[in-house]
């Protein structure tokens, strides 16, 4: 399967909506963070603000996409904010139909790559939360070593979870990342 990241073009914007946010009770969105209850932006607003602002030509998020169909993101934030020194990344397939099948891992392997080689730092890590086992397999898949667990501090469905930090140092990941 050809996987491939791209930035989000203009004419893309409704079809990403679409594909992310038309259902507000998407199977993505309960791993995803969902102790944050982020609401779904409408289509409007997010043709008309959200997409074009934050989502359009964003260097620090990227389209994922799998033999020619769109099906996912892959984003990346300073955790440290203007300081710009302590970079994490994210990914979301938005179409269950598509997980299980590499695509996750081929995608924020080719992302964290292109990250090392594009921004001059020596960490770039991930954040999830217990809940999320898939998001656990795939940092443990890529390699990325767990650097912290802080107890119960996420709050879903009546029970607190563990948040989940992995990382990885730029020697460690071209060691084993060819791309």
């Amino acid at each position: 399967m050809e996987i491939v990241l791209k930035p989000l073009e203009h004419d893309q914007l409704d079809a990403f909506w679409q594909l992310a946010f038309s259902d507000p009770h998407a199977e993505w969105a309960q791993w995803n963070g969902p102790y944050f209850h982020d609401e779904m932006p409408s289509r409007r607003e997010f043709l008309t603000t959200m997409g074009v602002d934050e989502f359009q030509d964003n260097p620090t998020r990227q389209v994922i996409w799998a033999n020619g169909v769109m099906v996912g993101m892959v984003s990346a934030y300073y955790d440290d904010g203007a300081l710009l020194r302590w970079l994490d990344v994210g990914i979301t397939i938005y179409d269950a139909s598509y997980w299980g099948k590499g695509i996750g891992k081929t995608a924020l392997e080719l992302w964290i790559s292109h990250l090392f080689r594009q921004i001059n730092l020596p960490h770039i890590g991930l954040t999830t939360w217990s809940g999320n086992k898939r998001m656990l397999g795939l940092a443990e898949s890529l390699d990325m070593t767990l650097e912290a667990r802080v107890r119960q501090v996420r709050y879903w469905k009546g029970q607190y979870w563990d948040s989940i930090k992995y990382g990885v140092l730029r020697d460690e990941w071209f060691e084993k990342h060819q791309l």
